[in-house]
C-alpha cells in the first residue's frame, strides 16, 4: 500500500521540490497552500504524515495540529513542522501541540526524507 504524505506550505518553491521527491519515493502526495485547505482534505483523506509549515495565511500550523490532534480518524497520522520559527519557545510550543518531529528551514530534502521513512518505520 502507497503511504500517503499531505504537504502544507505557502512556497510554492518548498511545495515543489518536496512533491517531486515523495512522488519518486513512492508516496501518494496531497498538497496544501494554507491550513484551511489542508482541512479540506483532511475530511477526505487520512495521510500517513503532514508536513506543515507553521506561518501560512488563514489557518496556520498551530491550528492546523490542534485540529488534526482532536480528530480520532486522524490519530495515527504522524505530524512534522517544517517552518523557519526555529526559537526554543517555537519548538517547545510545537512538540506539546502534539508534533512527532519539528524540523526548520533552510532544509536539506534528502533529511526530510529520512526523517519521515524513519517516523513511519
Amino acid at each position: 500500500m502507497r503511504r500517503k504524505i499531505l504537504i502544507v506550505d505557502d512556497e510554492p518553491n518548498i511545495v515543489m521540490s518536496l512533491e517531486y521527491t515523495f512522488k519518486k519515493q513512492d508516496f501518494e502526495v496531497y498538497i496544501a497552500r494554507d491550513g484551511s485547505e489542508a482541512l479540506e482534505i483532511l475530511k477526505h483523506e487520512i495521510p500517513d504524515v503532514v508536513l506543515l509549515d507553521i506561518m501560512m495565511p488563514n489557518v496556520d500550523g498551530y491550528q492546523t495540529l490542534t485540529y488534526i490532534r482532536n480528530l480520532k480518524s486522524l490519530e495515527h497520522t504522524k505530524v512534522v513542522f517544517l517552518t523557519a520559527k526555529n526559537k526554543a519557545s517555537d519548538i517547545e510550543k510545537g512538540l506539546k501541540l502534539g508534533a512527532d518531529k519539528y524540523l526548520t528551514k533552510p532544509f536539506s530534502v534528502k533529511k526530510i526524507v529520512s526523517e519521515i521513512l524513519e517516523l513511519l518505520d
